[in-house]
């Protein structure tokens, strides 16, 4: 009979600390608002590289790289995986440094809906009546968005739709969580070198060497970076990636929050009309998927009671 060590390990605690992180990333993002949105990304891969290979020495974990990197599957998937959270990272560090805290938010909060929409397209996952209504409310508070906040509007999307590309790739990609973070590092580190190079060579001259303060910043942006990441890609491979997008609202409504008392940045009626259809949205989808694991939880308890009463009835008196 199985037991209750046969169970696979939960991706539960990861996925809530990894949010949690996220959530605080703009307190880090404000100190270093001083380096160039781009030139910040370039430190980030570069700083990420020699953590990756640290964790990976430690771990004894250099064959499943090279499994990685010898199978051809791997290498183009995560190609693609390190585009997307290229792409990620600069919007994100862009709209912290120019004062778009609430736009940030906005993209994180649409995310757990496409993440719905991905599983629907590429998992095979049915979507229920409460779930497209979910996604419709969600529609019109973009489409609201986009009538009077263009100006933010591609902040919110770039971010909903990069990172669910994002974590669908890792998430159907053959290579644990390491291996798989430490091969993005690479194939980002030639662009990302660039980069460095570029803004070293401009009049401008290079952030790094400027002061202690800003190196020490740059320096640890490879474990701010390489940690959050390794959480996510572990808790998307043990959990269905509609329940992890639900509990991705930890990070917007932190984002949220900050943004309203900490930065004070003014929430301007379109936003918050924005936000009130994609509240309702997270309330219905909130909803219905616990309405769900309840029946579900509800249906194994009555095959439990009724397994188990079978041998009491055929058991001699």
């Amino acid at each position: 009979m199985p037991t209750r060590t046969d169970r696979p390990p939960s991706g539960l605690p990861y996925a809530i600390g990894v949010y949690l992180l996220w959530g605080l990333f703009p307190f880090y993002f404000r100190l270093v608002r001083h380096v160039p949105a781009l030139e910040m990304v370039g430190w980030r891969i570069l700083f990420t590289i020699p953590v990756c290979i640290a964790i990976v020495a430690w771990r004894g974990q250099f064959a499943p790289v090279r499994l990685a990197l010898r199978d051809r599957r791997v290498p183009g998937a995560l190609a693609a995986s390190s585009l997307l959270i290229g792409s990620n990272w600069l919007v994100y560090v862009f709209a912290i440094q120019s004062g778009h805290v609430f736009a940030t938010s906005l993209g994180y909060y649409i995310n757990p809906l496409v993440n719905v929409l991905a599983g629907t397209l590429f998992l095979r996952e049915r979507l229920t009546r409460p779930q497209w209504l979910a996604v419709a409310l969600a529609t019109v508070g973009v489409v609201i968005l986009a009538w009077g906040a263009r100006e933010m509007l591609w902040i919110s999307l770039m971010l909903a739709f990069s990172f669910a590309g994002y974590g669908l790739v890792r998430k159907l990609a053959p290579v644990e969580a390491l291996p798989g973070l430490t091969i993005e590092s690479l194939i980002l580190a030639l662009p990302a070198a660039g980069i460095v190079l570029w803004y070293a060579a401009s009049p401008a001259g290079s952030s790094l060497g400027v002061t202690p303060g800003t190196d020490f910043l740059l320096a640890i942006s490879g474990l701010v970076t390489a940690i959050p990441l390794l959480l996510f890609a572990v808790a998307a491979r043990r959990m269905e990636y509609s329940t992890l997008g639900f509990i991705q609202f930890l990070t917007p409504t932190i984002l949220f929050l900050l943004g309203l008392t900490v930065f004070g940045e003014p929430l301007r009626p379109v936003q918050l009309a924005c936000f009130g259809f994609i509240w309702s949205a997270i309330a219905v989808f909130s909803f219905d998927l616990l309405a769900r694991r309840r029946g579900r939880g509800t249906g194994a308890g009555r095959r439990r009671k009724g397994h188990d009463a079978g041998p009491d009835r055929a058991r001699p008196t």
